[in-house]
């Protein structure tokens, strides 16, 4: 991932599709309002790009029989249309095949938006995910429990793939056989066809945190310009309204974005509301209020900095007793 002007970043692009072994790349490209979205260069090395219990080195991923079938846009819509007629039918209809919808994200990504129908996933790191994994008899909070491996197709998505890709051949060894996943991720599918089935906003891992569809519709609508003239319907649908919850009083948050607990050894992320931000002075919780290394309150969605710059200021920006 990078980020520049996008000029200098299309044309980069464009350089990579010439490149005969980058002709059929994906390339993705979203908005920076506020500048570049990577303000720091940032280089390391990762012996696996997604990191699971156990690793994920030993798994056949670049054999594309092993990983979910991949859908795209229009076809995943199609498919979560036709999952939405399916549970309308009468109960005890069984003439079509059994239909779940699996995300494969972070139950803080799940809460500023969505695909209509998804389960939270109850994880907040991406190891930790173990649907379907049970070597016992599978809890019942798990969405894959009971599930008729054979004649049920499984719809998993993240906000890229990338996950989907490492996960889905993980549940093919399970004997999962009809998995399907979302070429590109959401963002993809945001830029492709809009809001239709998706309610909130994106998640993003970066210093924008949070972008509204509308975003990635412009950027598809610049595409679709440069390649066809006059008004055309893109059959885009208008923004679903989505509330999140204040992770300390439960309210409803209508501005989807997360912050950081103010106290750095917690550094949780969280959706708050104004009132509770103000009585917490930026924490997620009493406990952090009473921390020892409180960091200021940011006024709006400001990301912190490194400690260091708010280690030497006065004790009274810092700390702030109960």
């Amino acid at each position: 991932m990078l980020s520049g002007p996008r000029k200098d970043a299309m044309a980069y692009a464009d350089w990579l599709r010439r490149d005969h072994r980058f002709s059929d790349i994906l390339v993705q490209v979203s908005p920076a309002p506020c500048g570049h979205a990577f303000p720091r260069l940032k280089l390391r090395y990762k012996p696996s790009l997604v990191q699971l219990e156990g690793g994920s080195c030993h798994l056949p991923l670049v054999e594309s029989s092993m990983r979910a079938s991949p859908l795209t846009p229009s076809e995943w819509r199609e498919k979560l249309e036709a999952r939405k007629r399916l549970e309308s039918e009468p109960a005890g209809d069984t003439s079509g095949r059994n239909v779940l919808l699996l995300d494969v994200r972070n139950g803080y990504e799940w809460d500023i938006g969505h695909f209509e129908g998804a389960k939270r996933p109850n994880v907040d790191c991406f190891r930790s995910t173990s649907f379907g994994l049970s070597e016992q008899e599978m809890d019942s909070s798990d969405p894959l429990h009971g599930v008729d491996k054979e004649n049920t197709d499984i719809l998993m998505y993240c906000t890229g793939g990338i996950r989907c890709d490492v996960y889905s051949t993980i549940l093919r060894k399970k004997g999962f056989g009809n998995l399907y996943t979302l070429k590109g991720g959401v963002s993809n599918y945001l830029t492709s066809e809009g809001c239709a089935e998706w309610v909130g906003n994106l998640f993003v891992f970066d210093d924008r945190l949070s972008l509204p569809p509308a975003k990635f519709a412009e950027e598809g609508e610049r595409e679709d310009a440069a390649q066809e003239q006059g008004g055309i319907d893109t059959g885009r649908s208008s923004p679903s309204r989505w509330l999140g919850r204040c992770y300390v009083c439960g309210s409803e948050v209508e501005e989807l974005k997360h912050r950081n607990c103010a106290s750095i050894d917690c550094n949780r992320l969280f959706l708050c509301c104004r009132w509770c931000l103000e009585e917490l002075r930026g924490c997620c919780c009493l406990e952090c209020r009473s921390a020892p290394r409180l960091r200021p309150l940011l006024p709006g969605h400001q990301r912190y900095d490194k400690w260091h710059l708010y280690r030497d200021a006065t004790s009274s920006t810092l700390h702030i007793s109960s």
